[in-house]
């Protein structure tokens, strides 16, 4: 069962739709503050699909992501009793990252908004614990433009050379990120 070709082949199928941005765009706002997809998995497809466009869909990807990453950070400051019962699934990883800003700070954002653990919960957890908001900001669009830029980057210059590989790979790749975002929910949760 080829479950991430399928995925990627459908994705990047969307990516090349005329209203591909706004999606793109819509994604990037929701993923930072509620949606359990990540971003990287519609904008890799859409800047293989177009890779001279590659940095402009960055530059898209990290003002939404960054709008959807304040969006998280007022529901955690405003609004938190009220989704509560709605997120009780991410209860243990809230309670982590409340530890992880309690020893790392703003750099947990900044590592958040780069790496593949879910940045929504970093930003709602910012709110939450009321972290300064400029150097919230700060840390999100930093990280977030590592992640985005290098994306654009590397399908911009290999992008014809690297989508037959990662076509040929995808299953590969597809599990061993999934293999990754548990080994690091595990570390880190065995840590504390």
């Amino acid at each position: 069962m080829k479950i991430f070709e399928t995925l990627y082949n459908k994705v990047l199928s969307w990516s090349k739709h005329r209203h591909a941005p706004k999606y793109l765009a819509a994604v990037s706002f929701a993923e930072s503050s509620f949606f359990p997809v990540p971003v990287a998995v519609m904008l890799l497809p859409m800047c293989l699909a177009k890779p001279e466009r590659a940095y402009k869909l960055a530059a898209l990807t990290l003002v939404f992501s960054v709008l959807g990453g304040i969006a998280g950070y007022l529901i955690g400051w405003g609004a938190y009793g009220l989704i509560e019962p709605f997120i009780h699934i991410y209860a243990a990883q809230l309670d982590k990252a409340k530890d992880w800003f309690a020893d790392y700070g703003v750099w947990i954002v900044l590592m958040a908004g780069f790496s593949p653990v879910p940045y929504k919960i970093f930003t709602i957890t910012a709110g939450l614990l009321a972290m300064p908001f400029i150097p919230f900001v700060i840390a999100s669009i930093i990280g977030r433009a590592s992640q985005f830029y290098l994306i654009a980057f590397l399908t911009n210059k290999f992008g014809p050379t690297m989508e037959p590989k990662i076509r040929q790979y995808i299953e590969w790749l597809g599990w061993a990120v999934v293999v990754l975002v548990v080994a690091i929910v595990l570390c880190l949760s065995l840590k504390g």
